[in-house]
């Protein structure tokens, strides 16, 4: 997964729609904005992976280099 691909992404978004919910990752952790993807993937957390796994999923994010 490429963390380049989602930053990009990231940095189009209006600051508005950052606040919004980009996908949920079910029980326990639930629902996760776009400023909280961000903070986590930024940060190298193992929610972060989860949840640049699960972009890359949904087609969100890309394999790019």
């Amino acid at each position: 997964m490429s963390k380049t691909s989602f930053f990009k992404a990231y940095s189009n978004l209006p600051i508005n729609i950052r606040k919004e919910i980009v996908l949920d990752l079910g029980e326990p952790t639930g629902p996760v904005s776009w400023e909280v993807a961000y903070t986590e993937i930024n940060a190298d957390t193992t929610l972060g992976d989860q949840i640049l796994s699960k972009l890359n999923d949904l087609g969100i994010v890309t394999n790019e280099q």
